[in-house]
């Protein structure tokens, strides 16, 4: 195996080896032999930054090509130092990586913001460009919640442009995510779209779309009625609609929601709560304190949601993975339970990273789910043990494999804090090429002193869709647990 180090070159590592024996030795259920390839490493000094960290990825694949952007250098009240990358163009064999240009102070060259934060990466093959968007905090030297959305581009995943605004109101924007329409047929092809949402006014959910391969970006526009929430993952069908899966806030619980569009962003539709969320928040004291979605599309334009929901477990006292889907964003599926473990085992599941392999669809979709989890959901601070592993199915969701895990076990110290807790990332990702699929998620060891060792890690080879496991979508035992309205800001 090959270890990529951060100026691109491909280096014969100890690394592998280590990684394989620090997975071997790892103890507990659903144990995997898989071997994990580091893709960065945090190369910045500033002070005001926990470092030797990375966090948070996205991740998008096109052809051979697999992009994944995160987080570097994490802040503790929000942001971090820069927005890094790792690419590979072999489909997973080789990686270079690095860090976006013009973006923050400790960028090369600097740029206006003191922090940047929430990455997310998009494909437009007409225009043939990469799209990253992120967040920019204190533009200018300005406070850090005054957050402008921004993007960067890139015709191969590896040298990027400086960046153009995508919002720039001066407004504490939150949450990016952008998505581009694939589809050759589509009468919207080569459109980006990337959501947003506006905390100065409740969380109020805003897009903008792109024509040109994110090189400008049009006016931002909220949904027809004022719809709030955080965390949308805009999807394009192959006829060009655009459907967003989002949290909304209620009084007492957290709503699986979504909006849409038909006219190539034209237009903001409010279309329905999907459903009640029943969340339980993992105990330690790590950042999840929002059952943010994954969403993602099959080759048919049927769309898959999964998030972390305790509706199943005795008195809500953990968390599985549940998983719905619709074809046109009105009509949704009853939820049904990821049985990557058995309902009352006391595994906690959050923060998961869904892909489906766009090639396939209907009851022979492929889906792998990557997470995070807890072998023993009722811990603490100091005895919580956290695991990154994955599910798969190759059936539409009809059966899952078993959680296998991919690293672990991590103290939560290992982890940067935030002003919402330890920190591995609001969301990870996973994405296929060809079909085999690449989770890319944030891994920790036992830091050195004050500098953590905290990184951006995928599987070597990827890994396989495969199920075994009926789902289940009956004997919910609905948790009481309840939430009120969102304080995952200051990113």
């Amino acid at each position: 195996m090959t270890y990529v180090n951060r100026y691109g070159r491909p280096l014969r590592a100890t690394l592998a080896t280590a990684l394989a024996a620090w997975l071997a030795l790892s103890s507990g259920a659903g144990a995997s032999a898989a071997t994990l390839i580091q893709l960065s490493t945090d190369p910045y000094t500033n002070t005001t930054s926990q470092h030797r960290t990375e966090v948070e990825p996205d991740t998008f694949a096109f052809g051979s090509t697999i992009v994944s952007v995160f987080q570097v250098g994490r802040f503790f009240n929000g942001g971090a130092s820069n927005i890094g990358f790792a690419t590979s163009r072999d489909g997973g064999a080789t990686w270079t990586s690095g860090f976006l240009p013009a973006t923050t102070v400790f960028a090369a060259p600097p740029g206006i913001w003191g922090r940047a934060s929430d990455p997310s990466v998009a494909f437009d093959p007409k225009h043939g460009n990469c799209v990253t968007s992120y967040l920019g905090l204190g533009p200018n030297g300005s406070g850090i919640n005054v957050v402008d959305v921004a993007a960067s581009t890139s015709t191969d995943g590896i040298h990027w442009s400086k960046p153009v605004f995508i919002d720039n109101s001066g407004h504490f924007n939150d949450k990016n995510w952008t998505v581009c329409d694939t589809t050759p047929t589509s009468p919207f092809y080569g459109n980006c779209y990337t959501e947003f949402d506006v905390v100065n006014f409740g969380d109020l959910e805003a897009m903008s779309t792109s024509t040109d391969g994110g090189l400008t970006w049009g006016p931002t526009k909220s949904v027809n009625n004022g719809v709030h929430g955080i965390g949308g993952q805009p999807l394009v069908q192959p006829n060009g609609n655009v459907i967003v899966p989002f949290v909304g806030f209620s009084a007492a619980k957290f709503l699986l929601k979504d909006f849409s569009s038909s006219d190539g962003g034209a237009t903001w539709v409010f279309d329905r709560t999907i459903t009640p969320i029943f969340f339980h928040h993992p105990a330690g004291g790590i950042r999840a304190g929002i059952p943010l979605p994954s969403a993602e599309i099959d080759a048919a334009g049927t769309v898959f949601v999964t998030w972390s929901d305790s509706r199943f477990e005795k008195s809500g006292t953990a968390s599985d993975l549940l998983l719905t889907s619709s074809p046109d964003g009105l009509n949704w599926t009853h939820p049904t339970r990821i049985p990557a473990d058995p309902i009352g085992s006391g595994v906690d599941h959050f923060v998961p990273g869904l892909a489906v392999d766009r090639s396939t669809a209907g009851g022979g979709a492929h889906l792998v789910a990557a997470f995070y989890y807890y072998p023993v959901a009722n811990c603490t601070s100091a005895t919580c043990q956290l695991k990154a592993g994955f599910t798969a199915s190759a059936d539409g969701g009809a059966s899952w494999t078993p959680t296998a895990q991919l690293a672990g076990p991590m103290s939560l110290s290992w982890l940067p804090d935030t002003t919402q807790g330890r920190m591995v990332g609001d969301y990870i990702s996973t994405s296929f090429s060809g079909a085999t699929a690449f989770p890319a998620f944030a891994a920790a060891h036992a830091p050195s002193g004050t500098t953590f060792d905290e990184a951006i890690f995928t599987v070597s080879g990827g890994v396989a869709a495969t199920g075994t496991i009926a789902a289940t979508d009956q004997n919910s035992s609905t948790s009481n647990d309840t939430d009120a309205s969102s304080d995952l800001t200051a990113q």
